[in-house]
């Protein structure tokens, strides 16, 4: 091919490229700090990574990470000082990355509820996931402060004020009643309106998770103008939470959003394919029903806790329901996002997986399509032993399948970018130790079990324990550049917690190390 045409072909792609940026003017990313909380250099390198890929929002969800002054209560261990957030801020504005601030405001606030200073605040006094919306006033000041704060720190035009999965709706005696005098809708969207207002007087825009809403269509075009709706869809049909043409028919400014980390992802399971086709088939979606924006999200947890009681009515501790792989063993899907908003067509997976591991890892053709392979081999949940799968599969084959994609991903060389493909094999390593206590459960739940069978067990138990420092250093040693030494050994001591106890339990030893 002649070099001019070449050069005419590359400007040519460039400028279809540029055109498919351009159609998405905000292309963000949505970081999720509730759990695995990234120190202040890691940030930093990720929104210089998010910046070449062409990011320019970064959607910052703080929850417990932010310094509000006047709750002294909600910063938790993690959070950063105001110094640091302002520096960071700026930052990314001199990447020409505007960072929007994620407060939650109606459901997803445990963290601030489990206090006492705000238990009147609870639609729930056991269940904390929910503000009551007849409580919260402009006048009673918690999220108009906690608003005002962020303002004040955050340049950005956009505040960002959740609202999403407030399955609690109408269940308080006052809430119920108003919600059988009105309906769930009004009591959902007056609140969410005086929200909006509040957010709207501080000069900023509201934007808001679009999956409450579309459940009660007919009254989106309640909320302000100025308004932003973000439709999060990880892969299923548009119309799973409403009518997704009314939302189309609002009038108001709409967000998509797919997904590199959702349900059913945990530490021991990633659907890959999943996310990989999501990317592929919402974004050029979103594009062509006229979006303005495309947000990438990428949850740590699943924004549910468990919640320890002390006694009938002194909470003691939340725990996250549902822990995820860090965010640092994702870059391939990240990349694919990337591709995917520059790329006027939806993108050929398989063909992106070709070229990345070619670039990234120095892969050949056989050698990438190997990888992408034992990357998707046998992707299915257990539940009490039995896997979930659309044909029947029993666990030693599912753990049989496990083990070759394990062994390819060992097999594989790369050439370069060693420490980033080191996040695949401990996370096939991490699967099936799991996988193998899966089935060690499964037998001792059997009702055949019997004294003679327990020995047998607590042989393969102290084989797993026996992984566990090795897989343990290995989390650490990937990721202590990232993340505080406290939370990862924190995380480490979940993934096994199941382990000890199980073999505590058979080897009648309370409290005992393994032998």
């Amino acid at each position: 091919m002649k070099p001019m045409f070449l050069a005419l072909l590359l400007v040519l792609t460039q400028t279809r490229q540029g055109a498919a940026q351009s159609s998405l003017p905000i292309r963000a990313f949505h970081l999720d700090m509730r759990i695995q909380v990234m120190t202040m250099p890691a940030l930093r390198a990720f929104a210089q990574k998010l910046h070449a890929g062409g990011i320019n929002t970064l959607i910052m969800e703080y929850e417990a990470t932010y310094p509000y002054d006047n709750h002294l209560l909600i910063p938790n261990r993690y959070a950063y000082t105001k110094a640091e957030i302002v520096s960071f801020i700026n930052y990314c504005g001199g990447l020409g990355i505007d960072v929007i601030p994620l407060q939650q405001s109606f459901g997803h606030v445990e963290y601030i509820l489990r206090h006492q200073r705000y238990k009147p605040l609870r639609e729930d006094d056991k269940a904390l996931s929910q503000v009551c919306p007849l409580q919260i006033t402009e006048d009673s000041l918690l999220f108009t402060d906690l608003y005002t704060q962020l303002a004040q720190t955050h340049p950005s035009q956009y505040i960002h004020i959740g609202c999403d999965e407030t399955y609690l709706l109408g269940h308080c005696a006052r809430c119920r009643k108003k919600a059988e005098e009105g309906g769930i809708s009004k009591l959902y969207f007056d609140y969410v309106g005086m929200l909006c207002n509040i957010v709207l007087r501080l000069g900023k825009r509201p934007v808001l998770w679009a999956d409450m809403a579309l459940k009660y269509p007919d009254a989106i075009r309640s909320l302000p103008a100025g308004t932003v709706l973000v439709d999060w869809n990880y892969g299923w049909d548009m119309n799973r939470f409403g009518d997704h043409q009314k939302l189309l028919a609002s009038g108001l400014t709409i967000w998509g959003a797919p997904a590199i980390r959702s349900s059913p992802d945990n530490f021991y399971l990633t659907k890959w394919a999943k996310h990989f086709n999501n990317i592929r088939d919402f974004v050029p979606a979103a594009r062509q029903m006229g979006y303005k924006g495309m947000v990438l999200t990428s949850w740590s947890t699943s924004g549910a806790y468990s919640y320890v009681y002390e006694s009938e009515n002194q909470l003691s501790d939340l725990q996250a329901i549902r822990h995820v792989y860090p965010i640092t063993g994702f870059n391939i899907l990240i990349s694919a996002y990337v591709a995917s908003l520059r790329s006027p067509e939806p993108i050929d997976v398989s063909q992106f997986i070709i070229d990345y591991c070619h670039r990234q890892y120095g892969f050949t053709r056989d050698q990438s399509l190997a990888f992408w392979q034992a990357l998707q081999t046998a992707p299915y949940e257990v539940t009490n032993g039995v896997v979930q799968s659309p044909t029947p599969l029993a666990l030693t084959a599912l753990i049989d399948s496990t083990v070759a994609a394990a062994r390819t991903l060992r097999t594989l060389q790369p050439q370069k970018n060693q420490k980033e493909f080191a996040h695949y094999c401990l996370m096939a390593d991490i699967r099936l130790q799991y996988l193998r206590f899966e089935e060690i459960e499964a037998e001792a739940n059997s009702p055949t079990l019997t004294r003679r069978d327990i020995p047998a067990l607590l042989i393969r138990l102290r084989a797993l324990l026996a992984e566990v420092p090795s897989l343990s250093q290995r989390f650490i040693d990937l990721n202590k550049n990232d993340f505080y030494l406290s939370e990862l050994k924190q995380e480490n001591d979940l993934r096994s917690v199941r382990i000890r106890e199980l073999y505590a339990r058979l080897s009648k030893t309370p409290g005992s190390k393994p032998r």
